[in-house]
């Protein structure tokens, strides 16, 4: 089988199996030699700013001298893209050499009457491999769904759990309501491990706190307040951080959205929990945060040109806030599109309400959830908004919105797949 091969039959998975309980990926692992026994572990759950909190973690570790590897979901252009050693994607031999290790195991356990793992179970157990072939010391894990039941939970030591902002989200397998969906994302809470969490919710704090309290795991809380900008400017925000000993720490982020603050905060309180154990310097941690960079995540690609995956109720008001922001001052674009699972009319009006934006166009995302672009516009137009353009390409469409830019700003926004065909078009440009 060749790698391509084997991206097929991953991505064929979820035909024939379902969601596998801890028990089963616990058993893989031992079969495969218990490969994530040895890494240090730093586990992250949590609703928005999962993925921007591991790049802090993973920056900062690197700038600290370490071997890291960064597990993360979903990928944006390729499946590599989950795997990264060092802030490096793995390459395709790397793949292809866990992939086989993991589905012999996987045919074996099957032959024996067991169900075969899960998509994201399978892409767990190859990262354990991959990382442990590489040497790696640390290791950042992002939980997929949820948390409690999720595949990254077998990890049963991990230095230290974190968990960042929750809203509703995934509400057909996390719960109904705030308080359900944050009972999922502690349930990757161990005892007498330290977790550090987003306590701007009472809701979802008090939730957490709980759980902590009856596991004697400390408990971190970052809550309003504890840091303060400084400077806004499309280059990034400067801002002050409390750290736990009182003293103030001037911190600097590359990316345009307040809510990085929070997100920084919460990786620095982290690595401010486990100093004793880095043993890395305040100014290396500093140095790790400002040259972080995490994809289409109020991402600056081009001069102007901001994406942003905001795909929910909670991601999508705070894309608006930022592009509130600079609106003041920039004429600005909008080139969105959505999947038909997710409340695009409500993004639609609250994108439209919230910016009024100058130019909007209106792509699709090819698949069976595709929303056709022109039902997009119609929706965009019945918001108010006037200067409004369809087009299926979303190459093309990106081709469009930057010549409608002009000096002014555009924002990608609506899914994370756009996202990525965005960044995929623009790497093809460039060459």
């Amino acid at each position: 089988m060749n790698y391509t091969e084997a991206v097929d039959y991953i991505e064929s998975i979820p035909k024939f199996t379902t969601k596998n309980p801890p028990e089963h990926t616990r058993e893989l692992l031992r079969r495969l030699g218990d490969p994530q026994k040895g890494m240090k572990v730093i586990h992250v759950a949590g609703t928005n700013g999962k993925g921007s909190v591991c790049s802090y973690l993973n920056s900062m570790l690197i700038a600290g001298g370490y071997c890291t590897g960064l597990f993360t979901s979903p990928h944006l252009v390729k499946i590599n893209e989950r795997y990264q050693i060092n802030s490096q994607v793995i390459d395709d031999d790397a793949f292809l050499r866990a992939f086989e290790k993991v589905e012999k195991v996987a045919e074996e356990y099957c032959a024996e009457g067991h169900g075969h793992p899960s998509y994201f179970e399978t892409l767990f157990l190859m990262g354990m491999i991959l990382f442990l072939e590489a040497g790696v010391e640390y290791l950042i894990l992002e939980t997929g769904l949820g948390g409690r039941l999720d595949a990254t939970n077998v990890i049963e030591q991990p230095l230290a759990c974190i968990i960042t902002s929750i809203s509703r989200d995934h509400t057909e397998y996390l719960g109904d309501t705030i308080e359900e969906i944050a009972g999922e994302k502690a349930g990757i809470i161990k005892k007498g491990v330290p977790v550090i969490y987003d306590a701007h919710d009472p809701r979802t704090a008090a939730v957490i706190e709980k759980r902590a309290a009856n596991l004697g795991s400390p408990a971190y809380p970052l809550v309003p307040g504890r840091y303060r900008i400084n400077s806004h400017t499309k280059e990034g925000i400067g801002f002050e951080f409390l750290a736990e000993e009182g003293q103030t720490v001037k911190l600097f982020v590359p990316y345009v959205a307040e809510y990085q603050m929070m997100n920084a905060s919460l990786a620095y309180l982290t690595m401010d929990t486990l100093k004793e154990i880095h043993k890395i310097p305040e100014e290396t941690l500093i140095e790790g945060i400002k040259s972080s960079s995490w994809p289409c995540r109020m991402e600056t690609v081009m001069p102007g040109v901001v994406i942003d995956g905001a795909h929910n109720e909670d991601g999508v008001a705070q894309f608006v806030r930022t592009a509130a922001y600079f609106a003041g001052e920039n004429e600005i674009t909008i080139l969105f599109s959505a999947v038909s699972d997710k409340r695009y009319r409500d993004m639609i009006r609250e994108i439209s309400e919230g910016i009024h934006p100058d130019h909007v166009v209106a792509t699709q995302i090819t698949g069976s959830r595709q929303v056709p672009c022109n039902e997009l516009a119609e929706d965009f137009r019945l918001e108010g908004c006037r200067d409004v353009h369809a087009d299926a390409d979303v190459g093309k469409a990106f081709e469009t919105a930057l010549a409608l830019k002009g000096s002014g700003m555009l924002f990608c926004v609506g899914s994370l797949y756009l996202a990525g065909e965005i960044k995929d078009h623009i790497s093809k440009r460039n060459q």
